[in-house]
């Protein structure tokens, strides 16, 4: 199984490190090229915004989705959850949405970088709690049919899961626990 992290901006490097852990062919995705053959894909965390401008400068918009037409996952964690979407709720000019999954997700919903905190999270599958880390994070607002929710944090969605789409807005490569990688490659990846 073969891996890949959108390396453009953000914690692509952590999310590298637990995907080499687990056994899996990892790849740093720096150019679309580099799409092919991928049985997943992560977007990490990061800046919305300058991922989405060096996705657009690189030509990664029409790459990834058609890798996604062929059965490539994705996985978007944070920012990366926000550009999977369907629909950005508080979307700039410049920040156009993949589309990838039936998702509406509104951006900084928690406040600014210093109101970033942790909380446990009830992650369906995947058993105890797990330490969600949210930094500028957004939220789901609403899912489409077919689409399971996850987890909630005080009401709000912050995990789903639907077909070959994971998305959560926290940072699961900072906790240093593997549960929800694992999740994407054998309940993401590995199902289909």
């Amino acid at each position: 199984m073969r891996v890949g992290v959108l390396a453009l901006q953000g914690a692509f490097r952590e999310h590298i490190l637990v995907l080499e852990a687990l056994a899996s062919s990892t790849v740093a995705v720096r150019l679309p090229v580099q799409l092919e053959g991928l049985d997943g894909l992560v977007i990490p965390g990061g800046e919305s915004t300058a991922i989405a401008k060096l996705m657009r400068t690189y030509g990664f918009y029409e790459a990834i989705r058609d890798a996604c037409a062929q059965g490539m996952a994705v996985w978007g964690t944070c920012a990366g959850a926000i550009l999977m979407a369907r629909e950005i709720g508080d979307a700039r000019p410049d920040q156009e949405p993949l589309g990838l999954m039936d998702i509406v997700v509104q951006r900084n919903a928690y406040g600014r970088q210093v109101d970033s905190f942790e909380a446990p999270l009830h992650f369906a599958h995947i058993g105890e709690p797990f330490p969600g880390v949210f930094i500028r994070a957004p939220y789901i607002e609403r899912v489409g049919e077919g689409v399971e929710i996850l987890a909630r944090h005080d009401g709000r969605i912050v995990a789903a899961h639907g077909g070959r789409m994971l998305a959560t807005t926290f940072h699961p490569e900072l906790t240093g626990d593997p549960r929800v990688h694992r999740y994407f490659i054998e309940r993401v990846i590995a199902a289909q």
